[in-house]
């Protein structure tokens, strides 16, 4: 009996020391907390998407709390209303916020686009575009295994018929399929934009068209179309200035392969 007390009456003491240390630990290596970036915190969507630019909603709240120029209206899941909650915690005035949405820059599906070799790999577009870029003939081309499709959680983009599409309704803009294309294909756009150009080819434009059907082969009818100077022809492909385009859809009339095409058409007078 007097083992088994003494054994315990031992334990009993390793226990108090034990909490003695923790309580003095918890006191004097307390890590401060900054209630600032905590309320901002609060006020995030909590995606932690990135696509603020910072390593998740922590980041991004805490750049916010050391008075840095950061911008309010980053957050681009969470929109005006997070960009107007992070102002008010801040005390200054909300920036305003453009909301964008992803947006796949090929139409080479199956039908349109050629294919250079039979590829028999691993099912992903990161790993098929190890080996010569991919097995579409188009080296800019989505491969359409669906890397994107399985990184957003929101179910916003699937891929048919050898091609991922983007459900602008479901997608959020948080730019989680940009970081994973291995083509570099999805971009994020304003989410009123009127017309994109479905195709990320810099080929000539006979090397272009022998590629894909809907391929931009840079023969500038679209930039002469345009009376506002919203699109130009840049290394064998048209780019659009979102903030130029009035969505008439003279660029997309003119295009003769259908590369640059109508999100939403601006009805004419």
């Amino acid at each position: 009996m007097t083992a088994i007390f003494y054994a315990v009456l031992t334990l009993a003491a390793i226990g108090a020391v034990s909490a003695v240390v923790l309580t003095l630990a918890s006191v004097y290596m307390k890590v401060p907390t900054d209630e600032t970036a905590a309320s901002v915190r609060e006020a995030l969507p909590g995606a932690n998407c990135g696509a603020c630019g910072y390593a998740g909603c922590d980041g991004y709240a805490e750049a916010l709390s050391n008075g840095t120029e950061t911008r309010t209206n980053l957050c681009v899941p969470g929109g005006s209303e997070a960009a107007s909650a992070v102002a008010s915690v801040l005390g200054v005035e909300a920036s305003e916020t453009i909301g964008r949405k992803a947006y796949v820059r090929c139409r080479g599906d199956f039908g349109a686009a050629r294919k250079k070799f039979i590829y028999d790999g691993i099912r992903t577009c990161r790993a098929a575009s190890v080996l010569y870029g991919g097995d579409k003939a188009c080296g800019y081309g989505c491969l359409g295994y669906g890397d994107c499709a399985e990184a957003c959680d929101r179910g916003a983009i699937s891929v048919e018929n050898g091609l991922a599409r983007v459900k602008r309704e479901l997608c959020i803009g948080c730019g989680v399929c940009v970081g994973v294309c291995p083509k570099g294909i999805i971009d994020l756009i304003p989410e009123g934009a009127h017309t994109a150009v479905a195709c990320q080819s810099r080929d000539k434009g006979a090397i272009a068209k022998k590629s894909c059907d809907y391929a931009c082969i840079g023969c500038k009818k679209c930039e002469k179309a345009c009376g506002f100077g919203a699109i130009e022809v840049k290394e064998n492909l048209a780019v659009i200035d979102y903030e130029r385009c009035t969505g008439c859809g003279e660029c997309a009339d003119a295009c003769p392969t259908g590369a640059a095409g109508f999100l939403m058409r601006k009805q004419k007078p």
